[in-house]
């Protein structure tokens, strides 16, 4: 979709600024996203693939958080005291704006290479503010005037010399007219500038509309090409090229709206709200969830085509595509390594990890390091391990001030994953793109599999904590949980049925494991006394202690992190069987399975005490050895989702495939009041289908496992894909059945 103008969309009284000439599809998106975050209610949408739905989601979402920054701006302002008029806004002072406030372009001149789109409603509402404040400021020479502004004036009086000072670019009189008539002036401007208005019904009366009932109108001025707005017609956020924006960077950075970044929610991270008192109402941030790290990249590339760029934003990810100390990013296991290093268990502590603050906050990151625009993992990484900054932690602090938050759908879906990442998502917006596999990933969320190994090391570890007085009155529990669950194991070994070669198993539904636990004592009384358990025996505590014959503060060991993962994924399976009075029980089968794997027996000095190389080990060295694994499968994604419906502001899916939506919404056990079938961006005379046997030299086209590896068939549809780009000169759209198949034909 070739980015030929960009044009404003007013749909459901919100301003969406979109790079391009939208796609009637797209516009329908738009609209039923607008809908949905106006009333809070749950979009379910479908859209063909290449129909742009991911510039939709970013332009109209972003849009909507921005009028909300404008409502919240609007209705904080203080009303006038004592019939005096209320003091205008100080403008800002840098060459960009204070220039464009005096100079208006001559009547009849064709923008070149901008496009200008009016956002700010009235079209002089912002010239006349300006040329009011510069005539205060003419009369009142003597006022102090900061290190800041100085350098702007100066800055902006050698641009003027440069210029020629004619009369025709001088800011045109302040003109008093009725809101009336002051709105229909405004209206008529920008419908000649290209702005669109579609204006939304009421939810009650007004049905989903479809993609043929849009019509639009392009006017010649906004057929222009511009990647940015003057700076006039912007929205009430700083210009993103000059220094006033970085103003707000010691507190919290302007947003879009105007508002400080910390008033999206609370989100995560730790942000506070910057609220007056209780009545501001805080603006939710938007969770954008993609099915891998690599749609999060092509995501951020779409953000940075759009007006919406300089959003405060950051991309969570794991320690494998973040960390960048020397130390860890090689090690088999990051996150072991990096908790260790953070706790100082070695004596050396993380020196990345201590340096986090140098990109730690929106404003350093855009003014200090120059990541203006969106940006992607990558440029994190590279700007991390420049400063020698933990990349990792950095993205989770950004979070406090973001606006939008990328991330995978298990992120979202995860209970675990959400606490250790600090997620909070009560009134926030979630948005999951790609959404026709949603489902899997929410079984396997509140899924675990756990093998007796690690049942009996938790087992120990919790009795070395007993054993030594450590917190015995929150071990003990966890410890009698931890006995109970590994005997039950051990004793219904005896009972599986053999299911194929060397394997057996047997399955319990949800309600039978229930009564099996109630027989052990574990019921839904106890299991809260087992949750306040773990939750004080992970708590850090430090207490007076004698080290080396002198009194010092001592820490409190704690369990591993092995034991706490475990206890942590135990916990969330039985929390989601007791919900609501064992509500989600029939949705789960616990299974316990017996199997034969293969291991290496770790490595013993000889006599003289050294270690054998790897390659003089004998094959016989390995050992058949019996192992059993508990599972605890979750049957229903609602179990997941039920975390998710009734917190969130909304949830928005989207994706090319999700027909029919009624089975879809309820196996997700959500009600999505806001359904949309977009049409395809072509028509069906353009659409040929068939098949191909054969390629351009007459060779068999068989992608199967053992062809698709010869380079006779790569070679083949190589050329077969040449001869139709080569016909089709406007692009080619080509699907592999794998990322292998891809590479191997791209290498």
């Amino acid at each position: 979709m070739a980015a030929s103008s960009a044009v404003e969309y007013t749909i459901g009284g919100v301003k969406i600024n979109f790079p391009c000439k939208a796609y009637p599809s797209q516009l329908a998106m738009m609209n039923s996203i607008v809908r949905g975050l106006n009333h809070g209610q749950h979009c379910l949408l479908e859209s063909p693939t290449g129909s742009g739905k991911s510039l939709a989601l970013l332009c109209s979402a972003l849009a909507w958080q921005q009028a909300q920054y404008a409502k919240v701006e609007k209705s904080s302002g203080s009303p006038p005291e004592d019939g005096k008029k209320p003091p205008l806004p100080t403008p800002c002072q840098c060459a960009c704006h204070s220039g464009a406030a005096r100079t208006t372009p001559p009547a009849g001149a064709s923008p070149a290479g901008r496009v200008i789109v009016d956002l700010t409603g009235p079209g002089t509402e912002a010239a006349a503010c300006s040329s009011h404040s510069a005539k205060e400021e003419k009369k009142s020479p003597a006022k102090t005037e900061t290190l800041a502004s100085r350098l702007c004036g100066k800055l902006r009086e050698s641009l003027e010399d440069s210029k020629d000072k004619d009369e025709d670019f001088q800011a045109d009189k302040k003109r008093l007219r009725t809101p009336a008539v002051d709105q229909r002036n405004s209206k008529r401007r920008c419908m000649d500038r290209g702005v669109v208005y579609i204006d939304d019904e009421a939810e009650a009366e007004r049905p989903v509309s479809g993609a043929q009932g849009w019509t639009m109108e392009l006017s010649t001025q906004a057929r222009g090409h511009g990647a940015l707005p003057s700076p006039e017609s912007c929205s009430p956020a700083a210009c993103a090229l000059c220094p006033c924006a970085g103003a707000g960077a010691k507190g919290g950075r302007r947003g879009l709206g105007g508002e400080k970044d910390q008033c999206c929610g609370s989100g995560g991270g730790g942000g506070e709200t910057a609220t007056a008192g209780e009545k501001k109402r805080k603006i939710p941030k938007i969770f954008f969830g993609t099915r891998t790290h690599k749609q999060i990249a092509q995501v951020a590339h779409e953000l940075k085509r759009t007006l919406y760029s300089p959003t405060p934003m950051t991309i969570l990810s794991s320690r494998d595509h973040t960390c960048v100390h020397p130390e860890v990013a090689p090690h088999a296991n990051r996150n072991e390594r990096c908790k260790e290093l953070l706790d100082a268990k070695e004596g050396r502590s993380c020196r990345y990890y201590h340096n986090v603050h140098k990109m730690r906050e929106q404003g350093t990151l855009q003014w200090v390091h120059g990541l203006h625009q969106a940006w992607d993992i990558e440029e994190l990484v590279k700007l991390g391990t420049r400063l020698r900054s933990c990349a990792y932690y950095a993205a989770r602090e950004l979070m406090a001030e973001a606006c939008i938050v990328f991330c995978p759908y298990n992120y979202l879906l995860d209970p675990l994953i959400r606490e250790s990442m600090e997620i909070n998502l009560k009134g926030q917006i979630v948005v999951l793109d790609e959404a026709h596999n949603i489902e899997d990933c929410a079984r396997e969320s509140a899924s675990y599999t756990v093998n007796q190994n690690e049942l009996l090391g938790a087992r120990e570890e919790l009795e070395a904590m007993v054993k030594h007085g450590i917190r015995p009155e929150h071990h003990h529990p966890l410890l009698a949980f931890c006995c109970s669950l590994t005997n039950w194991v051990q004793e219904s070994s005896g009972a599986l049925q053999e299911r194929g070669y060397e394997s057996s198993c047997k399955v319990w539904t949800g309600r039978e494991v229930l009564a099996i636990f109630h027989q052990m004592g574990i019921t839904a009384a106890t299991f809260s006394i087992l949750q306040k358990s773990l939750a004080a025996v992970l708590e850090k505590e430090e207490r007076v202690g004698l080290v080396n014959g002198r009194e010092d503060t001592v820490t409190v060991p704690t369990i591993g992190s092995g034991t706490q993962s475990v206890l942590k994924s135990l916990f969330m399976v039985l929390e989601y069987l007791y919900r609501q009075e064992s509500r989600f029980a029939e949705d789960y089968r616990v299974a316990l399975q017996q199997t034969y794997a293969w291991t290496v027996p770790s490595d013993l000095p000889d006599a003289n005490g050294f270690f054998a190389r790897p390659h003089r080990r004998r094959n016989s060295a390995r050992t058949k050895t019996l192992v059993h694994t508990l599972s605890f499968w979750c049957l229903n994604p609602a179990v997941a989702f039920s975390d998710l419906s009734g917190s969130v502001h909304s949830i928005v899916l989207t994706s090319g495939t999700l027909s029919p939506m009624d089975s879809f919404s309820s196996e997700l056990g959500i009600s999505f009041p806001i359904q949309l079938e977009a049409s395809h961006v072509i028509n069906r005379s353009q659409v040929w289908v068939g098949t191909l046997g054969t390629g351009p030299q007459g060779r068999k086209l068989c992608a199967t496992f053992q062809h698709a590896e010869t380079f006779t068939f790569q070679d083949e549809v190589g050329a077969l894909l040449l001869n139709v780009c080569q016909t089709m000169a406007r692009g080619v759209l080509c699907f592999l059945p794998s990322y292998k198949v891809g590479h191997l034909l791209f290498s």
